[in-house]
């Protein structure tokens, strides 16, 4: 933990059940309410890589919330890897373990249980009553969105990082569902993404502008699918300093006590 942030876990009511949420703050304060962040995982979930994230950005003046995504198939900790993820063996196994589980987490039965972990969030001491910021990992960026269009009124700024299959033949495809977002989206893709190739990229950037969202997208050079993660094979610290960098900033401009 940073030791200037308090962490601890807590659990809350999600859509069809209770689930945990580890919540980070600065460990000093004057007492002043904060403003809230929603932090939205990847597949592999709540765990120390996620919990460190959690605690910078609280360091820069926030509170955050981390919730379980999964909690129909476990606790955070049954959903975990046990093993090492930077052994690529080992990740693909888990993967492959996990995605169909994952998979239900559909566009409506996902917004069901985000809606529940921003009224979450609202309801812990501290945060204040102004709008809210969200970021997603992976598959957590296209729940960020979901959530940016289903609440526009309280989410003021949304980034999303190394964020694929942003662009689908479904009729939920993220790219389908951004006209009523209100928010700033910060997208910082990766360079090397099989899950967005370039034409996706391109496809995304049109859809955020006929759809009148204001936004700042890029593609980080040399980067993998995964870029911000530590503890898997893609991490790149210059990205992942950089996605930190520029989350900062976007927070600042748009979130207020």
């Amino acid at each position: 933990m940073t030791p200037d942030v308090h962490g601890e876990t807590i659990t809350v009511p999600a859509a069809f059940g209770d689930t945990e949420m580890y919540v980070a703050r600065p460990a000093v304060s004057d007492g002043r309410p904060l403003p809230g962040v929603l932090f939205i995982t990847d597949v592999i979930g709540l765990r120390p890589r996620i919990r460190a994230m959690a605690d910078r950005i609280a360091s820069w003046g926030y509170v955050v919330a981390v919730p379980h995504l999964f909690y129909r198939y476990g606790t955070a900790d049954e959903w975990a890897p046990v093993d090492d993820l930077l052994l690529p063996e080992t990740l693909g196994a888990f993967f492959r373990a996990v995605m169909p589980r994952a998979s239900t987490l559909t566009f409506d039965v996902a917004r069901a249980d985000l809606i529940a972990y921003l009224g979450a969030l609202r309801s812990v001491p501290g945060v204040s009553a102004g709008p809210i910021g969200v970021t997603g990992y992976c598959m957590g960026g296209r729940l960020a969105l979901n959530l940016a269009a289903a609440r526009p009124a309280e989410v003021a700024a949304v980034g999303i990082f190394h964020t694929g299959n942003l662009v689908t033949d479904a009729p939920d495809s993220p790219h389908l569902h951004l006209v009523d977002i209100d928010a700033f989206v910060l997208a910082i893709h990766a360079d090397k993404d099989r899950s967005l190739p370039r034409t996706a990229v391109a496809q995304f950037e049109h859809a955020l502008i006929s759809s009148g969202v204001t936004h700042s997208a890029s593609v980080y050079p040399g980067a993998a699918h995964g870029y911000t993660m530590s503890d898997i094979p893609a991490y790149h610290h210059e990205a992942a300093e950089h996605h930190f960098a520029e989350l900062e900033a976007l927070f600042r401009r748009t979130l207020t006590a």
